[in-house]
Formats: structure tokens, sequence, C-alpha cells
């Protein structure tokens, strides 16, 4: 499977000093596996875009280093310039690229915000498929009044509380963060220094007043000319040559006419491909006819250069670890990791909308289950790992004697309390996956009921551990580490009679 690609497009309230978009951009850079592909700075705005792309961790963690940056940096007091903007990062939309879902791209949406909000203090809003309302889909209705509106009635209105962090706005003010389909920000200069002109027709081709669906417009006077800024949300639908067209045709109505126009960042190659199409009328076109197209789907097609090797390879080899303990660790991760993919298969759906918060709520406990549990696998291996080095310590003496029966009944402990630890959070996910059975997608009810089995194996598989492992253990902690299995044990019971009634209920099971 191809490497999973995200796109960031973060924009700061800075051009005019370029020593602190240098310093930003190191910030972001400095992530390893992130690639800065452009940088553009307006010094009418005030405002520089960059767009960089990397894995989903090092673009979400590139993100935040920047907001760190910016932060430090820039002041909104201070700030002037013909953007509307709402802080120092005043947005940063995360794109999916290749092998990775919008629905992954929300959850690094929220997991940036809300780590913005407890560590800095800066106040954030989810916006686009990110947003937690309707009202806060679209980026202007966040930004309304700017800054300075907003320092007023972020402390009095509760339209206006954030998503995280505090009601409150300091100097950085405060960041949008969400996720959304490629955008292409785009402006059209005018033969005319009559920013009223520039305006009017803004005001024609935007979907907000009227015009073109998918598009967002506004008249500025930049550098001396009138313009036409734009961002695009759907080129598929709304095409770039027809809105470029629509423009001439209302310019013409005022006597001006097009000087020329400039793209903001980075374009798919599609729109521009699809404009060419347009224009050149080049009937009977096909995408494959584009030489980088070709060139790099055939390089998609090569075999990769080396693979990982697989935990079960590692189980099947005539060693002791990894063994039952970490098989048990692994088979309940297997778990976690379906609860997750049920949870994003039931967000986004408009018939489990009702649902669709505590579907969030089940995704950020699975996550970190999932990465535990883990954990765990390499956890149970080490542990008997140092329990055998225990058994090999010298006892030719008295006190290397005590020392080694001491090491042993450390270890030994280890040894039982790692794949407990595994029981209980393979009851965790079995927990969620039972939820998910009886409320998640319908589409999905036998991967949650999969999860659950996979997690009842893991705990069945982490239990016989335990209890092996302290078969030959006298102590109070033995006895109460037993009673708490015996106790978890029915609990296991208990929910693996409540799937099997979910599933006559909701699958159509006898």
């Amino acid at each position: 499977m191809a490497q999973p690609l995200v796109e960031c497009i973060p924009n700061y309230s800075e051009a005019r000093r370029p020593e602190v978009v240098d310093e930003i951009i190191q910030a972001i850079s400095a992530v390893p596996g992130i690639h800065v592909l452009d940088r553009h700075s307006d010094m009418d705005h005030n405002r520089t875009v960059v767009t960089f792309v990397g894995s989903p961790s090092a673009v979400e963690e590139a993100a935040y280093q920047s907001i760190v940056k910016a932060a430090t940096l820039i002041d909104l007091d201070q700030h002037t310039g013909e953007h509307p903007r709402i802080g120092a990062t005043d947005v940063v939309p995360f794109v999916p690229l290749s092998d990775f879902s919008m629905v992954e791209c929300v959850e690094m949406a929220r997991r940036l915000g809300k780590r913005v909000a407890d560590t800095l203090d800066i106040p954030v809003y989810l916006y686009e498929e990110a947003a937690t309302n309707p009202d806060r889909h679209n980026l202007e209705n966040i930004r309304r009044g700017q800054y300075e509106g907003l320092k007023q009635e972020i402390r009095t209105s509760p339209e206006r509380k954030p998503d995280f962090g505090p009601s409150v706005l300091g100097k950085a003010g405060a960041t949008v963060i969400g996720a959304r389909q490629p955008l292409i920000a785009f402006n059209v200069y005018l033969t005319t220094n009559d920013v009223s002109i520039a305006q009017k027709i803004a005001k024609s081709i935007r979907q907000s007043s009227g015009g073109w669906r998918y598009i967002k417009a506004m008249g500025v006077l930049v550098e001396g000319r009138a313009q036409v800024s734009m961002n695009m949300t759907n080129f598929h639908l709304t095409p770039m040559p027809r809105v470029v067209e629509s423009i001439r045709r209302e310019a013409e109505r005022y006597g001006v006419g097009i000087h020329h126009s400039e793209l903001v960042g980075l374009i798919p190659q599609k729109a521009l491909t699809d404009a060419a199409i347009w224009y050149m009328q080049l009937d009977g076109f096909k995408p494959d006819q584009v030489l980088e197209t070709r060139m790099y789907d055939a390089l998609r097609e090569l075999p990769p250069v080396s693979a990982n090797s697989d935990f079960t390879e590692d189980l099947a080899a005539g060693t002791p670890t990894p063994g039952g303990g970490s098989a048990s660790a692994y088979s309940s991760a297997m778990a976690a990791a379906l609860v997750c993919m049920v949870s994003r298969l039931t967000i986004g759906k408009k018939k489990y909308v009702d649902v669709e918060p505590r579907m969030w709520q089940i995704l950020e406990i699975a996550e970190p289950l999932h990465k535990e549990l883990l954990n765990c696998v390499e956890k149970d291996s080490l542990a008997f790992n140092t329990y055998l080095e225990a058994v090999r310590m010298s006892k030719d003496k008295p006190e290397e004697d005590i020392k080694r029966t001491e090491a042993i009944i450390a270890a030994t402990l280890l040894t039982a309390e790692v794949p407990m630890q595994v029981c209980k959070l393979s009851l965790q996910v079995m927990q969620l996956a039972l939820e998910l059975a009886e409320i998640g997608n319908l589409n999905a009810i036998s991967d949650a009921a999969s999860g659950f089995g996979l997690a009842q194996a893991g705990f069945k598989g982490a239990a016989w551990n335990v209890k092996i492992n302290l078969k030959d253990f006298q102590g109070t902690s033995s006895e109460s580490m037993l009673s708490e299995l015996y106790m978890l044990g029915n609990q296991v019971t208990i929910m693996d009679q409540s799937l099997h009634q979910i599933m006559r209920e909701r699958g159509g099971l006898a």
C-alpha cells in the first residue's frame, strides 16, 4: 500500500516581515518527512500561505509547531492588511491526497485543535468538514467582525464560543482548523484601480450573492490595481474557465478588462487540464495523454523496494518470544482498529447523524487503545525475557541466591501484570464494539461483531497467561489480580450475551 499523504495549507497573518515568515517555515521544515512545496506572501493582504505535504503524523506535528512559532512572533493588535483575519495562524486546513480519508483529516483537525487550545491557550474553531455545527462550515461566518470584533464578542456571545480553548483572545488571536477538499486560491486583476468595479464583479460571481456555486469572492485593491480575489472550493463542479469568462464579461460592462491573473499556492493538475481542454476545444482528450500522468501511474505500479517484517512471521518462528501473550495483545489491537473503522464508516452518514457525536467520542477512545495494545505486544515479550534473565542469574552464593529469588518474583509479577493490562484494555474495546454493533452503521455490524470477537479472544488469551504465570506464585498481589480477573471475566460473559441479542435484533440472525 502506498504511503498515506496529506496536504496542509496554513495561512499566517504576516507578509511584510520576511524574517518572521522564514522562522515559521523553518519550524515546519524541521519536522522529519515534511516537504514544503510553496510559499506565497501578499504585502497588501499582509498574509502568507504555505503549502506542505507529508505523512499524516508529520503534517499534524508541523502544523502545530508553526502555530507555536506564529503565536510568539505575530501580534494581532499591531496587524493590518486587506484580508480578513482572526489569528496569527489564521486558518489551517488539511486536505487528503492519497490513501487517507476525509474523516481521518477531520480527526487530525480535532486532535490539533484540542492540543493548540490546551497547550497554547489559543481559542480554536473547527470549519468545513470538521465543523461542529452548520454555521461554522463556512470560514466567513467564523471570521465575521475579524480579530477586533471577535475579541469583544467571544466574551459575551454563546454563538462565538470556540470549539476548544478559552473564550478570550490574546495577541495571537484565534485559529480556525479544519478539513476540506482541494481549494484553488485564484485572483484576477482588472485594468483599473477602481476597486468598486472589482467589488461589483465579486458580488455577481460569488455563491453567497447568487453567483457561481463553490465560489467565494471579494473585491480589493492590490498594488494599485482592482483585484477579484477568489477561493474556488470545488473546481470539478464549477470549472475555472467558466468563472474567468464570467469575470471577463462583467468587466466589459464597466469598460475594463482582465489585466492578468495569479494563483495563491498550488493548483491540482486536473484543474489546469480542464481549462486547457475548454479553451483549446480538445475534443476526445484523455487524461493519460498528459506525460506526467502516464509516468506517475507507471511508477505507482512498481513493486516496493522492501517490505516490513510481518508480526505473524515472527510469531511463527521457533523462539519463545513473541508468544501467546503478545498474540493476545495483537488480537485486541486489531479489534480496536476495527472499532475505529466502524466509527469512521458511521461518521458523516445522514442516517446516523444523531449518533455522530458519540462516534467521535468512541473514535477518540479507540485510537489510543489501539496504540496501547500494540505497545503491549512488545511489552509482553520484554517481560518474558526479563523473567528468563532472572532465572539465569547466578545462585552459587547465598547473597546471589537472594537477589535471584527477588528478581524472579519481580519478573513473575511483570509477566502477569502485562497480560492483565491487556485484559483490561480488551474489555474496553469489547464495550466499544458492543456499542457500535447496537448504534453504528448497520452495513458494518459484522465488523463491529468481529472486533468484539477479536477482543474477546485477546482477553481469553491474556487471561490464560495471567493464570499460568501466577500458578506457583503466593501472595496478596496474586490473589488480588486473580480475583479482579474473575470479575472481568463475568463482564465479558454478560457482554457476549448482549452481543448475540443485538445481532439477532439488528443483524437478522436466528
